[in-house]
């Protein structure tokens, strides 16, 4: 049995599925939503290949941010999430945004090893969490990274490609929510806080105006604090979705984490439910902006 085999068949029975799909009964809003880094179910092998201790590799997890979201399928729109977490694969990377430093052999020329996320440690394989943390005991082969790409990365993002298609064939527009959360005050910001929300759309490029300006309003309108696009701009999946031109929008919402759990012990706080309703009114904000997104046709093709 090779080493390829045994790592997929110890991760087979804890993420399967890997991810889901919350569907609406019916699709009434052009909106796809998306959460990328909610997954919480940590492997056994992934755990014992580790030098960090459970609670530490959470510290890089969007905790419950698909929970967050769950009304959106109430109002007609559905959401993709993970199951697997962001500290054993990253889909919001390139697909083979591969840190040298991580493997035993040299890696395959098509992978790209000099993004800024991979310098920093957080390729599609993370290298750490948490800023500093490594992640692993000792050096991962080139095997196991595919195997996680080949069997969770292009499924996932297959699914959303066609949640997405979906949602333009209906409506003549798509609207992709990336869903994140951040920490309130990581360390390099040496112990200042962050805002409550940062809307990222490239600095203009992957959303229309009109959305933005929706939704940082609506939210403001409630008393929250919003930036845009410092310190997130918006990842891979915002990025390389987001083309309006084609009738197609994609905008990051990053939550402060402080809004709804405790950050120490990752457990919910009764302010959850209050912050999900503010989301919900900002989605409902949204939605009466996109009826004059829709591009021709042929403009899309």
């Amino acid at each position: 049995m090779t080493e390829t085999h045994s790592h997929s068949e110890a991760i087979e029975p804890e993420l399967n599925p890997p991810f889901e799909v919350l569907r609406p009964k019916e699709l009434k809003l052009p909106f796809v939503f998306n959460s990328p880094h909610s997954g919480r179910v940590y492997p056994q092998a992934f755990l014992a290949a580790s030098k960090l201790d459970a609670l530490t590799l959470r510290r890089s997890e969007d905790s419950y941010v698909e929970e967050l979201f769950g009304f959106v399928a109430e109002l007609g729109a559905p959401l993709l999430y993970a199951h697997f977490p962001r500290a054993y694969l990253d889909v919001n990377r390139e697909p083979y945004e591969l840190d040298p430093v991580l493997f035993r052999e040299g890696l395959p020329h098509y992978a790209n090893t000099q993004s800024v996320r991979v310098v920093g440690g957080l390729g599609t394989i993370a290298r750490i969490v948490s800023e500093a943390d490594e992640i692993y005991r000792e050096p991962l082969t080139i095997d196991a990274a595919l195997a996680r790409i080949n069997r969770l990365y292009a499924p996932y993002h297959a699914t959303l490609k066609e949640l997405i298609a979906e949602a333009q064939r209906q409506f003549g527009v798509a609207v992709l929510i990336d869903c994140h959360s951040m920490p309130s005050s990581p360390m390099a910001d040496q112990g200042v806080g962050r805002p409550d929300f940062v809307l990222g759309d490239r600095f203009g490029t992957s959303c229309s105006p009109d959305l933005i300006r929706l939704a940082s309003g609506q939210l403001r309108s409630l008393g929250h604090v919003v930036v845009l696009n410092k310190p997130y701009a918006g990842g891979y999946i915002t990025e390389n979705y987001g083309r309006p031109h084609e009738g197609i929008h994609a905008l990051q919402v990053e939550v402060n984490r402080a809004l709804y759990m405790d950050e120490v012990n990752f457990e919910k706080t009764s302010a959850f439910y209050r912050l999900q309703g503010d989301l919900e009114r900002m989605v409902k904000a949204m939605a009466i902006g996109t009826s004059g997104l829709a591009v021709p046709r042929a403009a899309a093709e």
